[in-house]
């Protein structure tokens, strides 16, 4: 699976780095898409974002190479019909709607293909290595 830290989601991190953004949360909400379009550094989405809410993920220090070099997200999410699952992304706020559009796009994991029934739920964790 492909990952990213989009242009917006260096910004969230730059600014928290220096308190210049003390309001904004740490992103921890987990949303899903469904469309074919691959991340990029002008990433503010998922690609077509799926209709169900964002999962509250629990946030942690986790060590790939060195002590504590990445941040890792973990949540699930439940589909309320079928689909297939293509991406995923970490915001800094759960939104509002359906499907769910708000928050600052924090990383985006393409390379997906889960197929879905009404009801299956997904685990995700989401390992943001930093390098």
């Amino acid at each position: 699976m492909a990952s990213l830290c989009p242009n917006v989601g260096k910004a969230v991190l730059s600014g928290r780095m220096v308190g210049a953004t003390p309001t904004q949360q740490e992103p921890h909400f987990i949303g899903w898409g469904t469309g074919a379009t691959a991340g990029s550094a002008t990433s503010t989405d998922v690609s077509t974002a799926a209709p169900e809410a964002r999962a509250n993920g629990v946030s942690t220090q986790a060590t790939t190479t060195v002590t504590n070099d990445t941040h890792r997200v973990v949540g699930t999410i439940t589909a309320s019909a079928g689909r297939t699952i293509t991406n995923v992304g970490i915001f800094d706020a759960a939104g509002s709607g359906s499907p769910p559009s708000g928050g600052v796009l924090y990383a985006i994991f393409d390379g997906l293909s889960q197929a879905l029934n009404n009801g299956d739920s997904i685990q995700f964790t989401c390992n943001i290595q930093f390098t």
